[in-house]
C-alpha cells in the first residue's frame, strides 16, 4: 500500500461528512413527517428509510476510499475494481434482503418509507453534485511523467537549446522582406 494520497480521497471524505450530516438533519425531519403521517409506524418507517439511503449511497463512497489505500501498488487497478464491484454487490444483495424482509411487516408504512428513502437519495445526489462541483481537481492527477532517459537521445546528435527567430511559435506565417532600394527582392528577381 502506498503513503501517498489521491487527490480524490478530500472529494469523497467531504461528501461523506456532508452526506452524514444532511441524513440527520433529514431523518428528523422524516421521522416528524412520519409521526405526523402515520404515528409510531411512520416514525420508524421515516427513520428506517432514510437509514436505508444514507447506508446504500455511503458504501460506494467509503468502498472507493478503501481501495485508494492500494494507490502506487502494482495491482492497484485491480484491487480498486475488485473492491468498488464488490460494494456494488453488496449493495445490491442488501437491499434485495431488506427488501425482501420489510416487505410483509405490519409496523411499516409504505408510503412513509418510500419516500423518506427518495429524499434521502435526492439529498445525497444534491450533496454530490455540489462538492463536485466546487471541488478544483486536475483533468490529469495523481500521474507522474517519464523523465529523460539517455537512450531517448541519438547518439551524436544535439537538438538546439534554443528556437531560431525565424522558427520561434508565432512567427511562421510571416515573410521576409529584403527587399533593396529599386524594390522588392521578388520584383529584381523577375526581371
Amino acid at each position: 500500500m502506498s503513503p501517498n494520497p489521491v487527490s480524490s480521497n478530500p472529494i469523497l471524505r467531504r461528501t461523506l461528512v456532508w452526506s452524514a450530516v444532511a441524513m440527520v438533519a433529514l431523518a428528523v425531519v422524516a421521522g416528524l413527517v412520519g409521526l405526523v403521517v402515520g404515528g409510531g409506524e411512520g416514525l420508524v418507517s421515516g427513520l428506517l428509510g432514510v437509514v436505508l439511503a444514507m447506508l446504500f449511497l455511503g458504501i460506494t463512497a467509503l468502498s472507493i476510499l478503501i481501495a485508494n489505500r492500494w494507490f502506487g501498488d502494482p495491482l492497484y487497478v485491480q484491487f480498486f475494481f475488485a473492491i468498488v464491484l464488490g460494494g456494488w454487490l453488496l449493495k445490491l444483495g442488501l437491499f434485495v434482503v431488506i427488501m425482501i424482509v420489510l416487505s410483509g411487516q405490519p409496523w411499516i408504512h409504505p408510503m412513509v418509507f418510500f419516500l423518506s428513502i427518495v429524499a434521502g437519495v435526492i439529498v445525497s445526489l444534491g450533496i454530490d453534485v455540489v462538492v463536485l462541483t466546487r471541488m478544483r481537481l486536475p483533468n490529469v492527477s495523481d500521474a507522474s511523467l517519464p523523465t529523460e532517459a539517455p537512450s531517448d537521445r541519438a547518439p551524436g546528435v544535439e537538438l538546439p537549446t534554443v528556437v531560431p527567430e525565424d522558427r520561434a511559435p508565432g512567427r511562421h506565417h510571416r515573410v521576409r522582406n529584403e527587399s533593396s532600394e529599386d524594390g522588392p527582392a521578388e520584383d529584381s528577381a523577375r526581371s
